[in-house]
Formats: structure tokens, C-alpha cells, sequence
């Protein structure tokens, strides 16, 4: 697995576009979040479907042609500079397929972002376009409103990302396997991974890649069989190294740690656990597509360059 191209960071009063692939967005919170990052002397801006609601299913945010439309017109805008998920839900993988990627990968790279249902996306631009992205807080989610911790690293990420070359798991982690790994970053919500599997432009396997995963809202035999699903698709042959984030709602975490053990401490690599990414209080960013070394014992992953070029 090799790293991919890395989007520039971003500087004062930068263009940013938020927009909402998944799930409906609460008008307040992604008010809250536009003032968040105008705070931060960015200049971002509501796609114009973002607070859409399907005529049918109210887990939607709009149609999904009104959703791709929204982020294949964002980033093929050359004033634009990044892209941010207003929140996650359900609705990427629908929509993904209506973008025009031919035309997304004639613009400029720029700066994604998101976490949760946005993984579908993630992986896309990864073998869509070759291009590095960035899991993490999207712009209406509490963790983003709520943390000064989440808010801090994302901030140093995108505009000082050489500050943020060691990506340290939160205080308690820890290791299910210990162990030093190489690789490049991946990841993401895991059963939206094993959903991904054989559709268009999904990646054949995570062979030298260290993946970061977790979900929320899945009982332990569902973890189980998800990890299951990607070990007999093969998915997970070669895999370098993993981390582990949060599992929230998935039951008592000693349940969901005796299922990652079975399903994951057979594969003789080191194995992170409660890093402190995805759907929980201060979760971290954390770049996919770039190389870098996860120390499980140590609970850091140390990149070779910046997030963002």
C-alpha cells in the first residue's frame, strides 16, 4: 500500500464547504459549528441542500442527487479549499456513485473531512482519486461543538500539521497486542468497510495498511460478524498493524473486547485499543493515506510527513 497524495493545509481565510452526504442536519448545531470555524478566521459556507429533508425517508438529508450534487459541485470549485461533513448518519453509500469522479479528479486536491457513515467516502477518494483525507469531527456533531480537545487537534491539523505528526491515544487506552508497525492509514466506522465490500472502486484488501476502526450501535455478534466477514473476504490479510477506537452502544466493553480478540488477535500484528478515535468525547483526527508508525504499547502513531502538504 502506498501513500497517497496529501491536500494542502489551509491557511487564514480559507473557503470551506459543509456538506451533508448522510443523515438530516439540526439547523442550530451546524450554526454552531459555521462559528466554530469562523473562529478560527476560516470563510465556510452551507452547501445549498445541507438542511434538505427526502421526501420519503427522514434519515436522509435531501435526495441523494441533491447530496452529491452539493459535494461534487464544492469540490470541483476552485475557490474552495476544503470540504467538511456536517455530521454522518446513513446515506454516503448512496450517493456515492452518482458523483462525477472524473470530473472531481480534474480539481485541485483540497481537504476532506468527516467520520462515521462518511467512510464510504473516505475510501472512495482513496481509490477514486489516490487522494490522503482526514477522519474526523464533522462541523454539526456534538464531539465538535462540545470538546476543546477535538477542536484543538483539528485545528493544528489543518493549519500547522507538522504539529501534529504524533497522534497520541487518550489517557486509559490500551494494547491487545503489543508491537511496532509500518504502514499507511485507513480506515474507518468497520461496518461500513465490510459494506463496501465488492462494490465499485472498493479497495481489494488492507495488505500493509494500519487500520484504524470502530462503530457505534453495534451489539458484540454484530462486531463479530462484520470482522468475520472481512477475514473470510481476505480483506484483512496482510494488514500491518491496528487501532482501535470507540465502540459506543455496541454493550459492555468487555464483551466487545473478547469478540476484537478472537477476530483480531490471530492475525500476528499489533493491536491498539480505546485510541480515542471516532464516536466519542475528544475524538482525535486522524489522517488516511499517509505512512506512518503505530507503536500498540506506546499508543502513538508517529506519521513520516504532515497530514496536509
Amino acid at each position: 500500500m502506498r501513500p497517497l497524495t496529501r491536500p494542502p493545509r489551509l491557511t487564514p481565510g480559507a473557503r470551506v464547504a459543509v456538506v451533508a452526504p448522510g443523515g438530516p442536519v439540526p439547523e442550530a448545531a451546524l450554526q454552531a459549528g459555521l462559528d466554530i470555524l469562523r473562529g478560527w478566521d476560516l470563510d465556510p459556507y452551507a452547501a445549498p441542500h445541507v438542511l434538505n429533508a427526502h421526501p420519503k425517508f427522514g434519515y436522509l438529508a435531501g435526495t441523494d442527487a441533491d447530496r452529491a450534487r452539493d459535494l461534487e459541485q464544492a469540490w470541483c470549485d476552485p475557490s474552495v479549499a476544503a470540504v467538511f461533513c456536517a455530521r454522518g448518519g446513513y446515506g454516503a453509500q448512496r450517493m456515492v456513485d452518482l458523483l462525477d469522479w472524473d470530473a472531481m479528479r480534474g480539481a485541485a486536491p483540497k481537504v476532506f473531512l468527516g467520520y462515521s457513515d462518511i467512510t464510504s467516502l473516505h475510501e472512495a477518494f482513496a481509490t477514486r482519486l489516490g487522494l490522503a483525507t482526514l477522519h474526523g469531527p464533522m462541523t454539526a456533531a456534538e464531539t465538535f461543538l462540545k470538546n476543546a480537545r477535538t477542536q484543538e487537534q483539528l485545528r493544528t491539523t489543518l493549519f500547522t500539521p507538522e504539529d501534529a505528526r504524533v497522534i497520541t491515544a487518550h489517557d486509559g487506552a490500551g494494547t491487545l497486542v503489543g508491537g511496532r508497525a509500518r504502514g499507511v492509514t485507513l480506515g474507518g466506522c468497520v461496518s461500513l468497510l465490510a459494506a463496501g465490500l465488492g462494490t465499485p472502486g472498493a479497495r481489494p484488501a488492507a495488505r500493509g495498511g494500519l487500520l484504524f476502526i470502530e462503530d457505534i450501535g453495534e451489539e458484540a455478534y454484530r462486531i463479530d460478524r462484520v470482522l468475520t466477514q472481512l477475514l473470510r473476504a481476505g480483506w484483512l490479510t496482510g494488514v500491518a498493524g491496528i487501532a482501535l477506537g470507540s465502540w459506543q452502544e455496541c454493550g459492555p466493553y468487555e464483551e466487545v473486547r473478547a469478540v476484537l480478540a478472537d477476530r483480531l488477535g490471530g492475525l500476528g500484528v499489533p493491536v491498539a485499543e480505546e485510541y480515542g478515535f471516532g464516536h466519542c468525547a475528544g475524538a482525535l483526527t486522524v489522517p488516511f493515506g499517509v505512512a506512518g508508525a503505530l507503536d500498540a504499547d506506546a499508543g502513538t502513531l508517529t506519521l513520516d510527513v504532515p497530514a496536509l502538504a
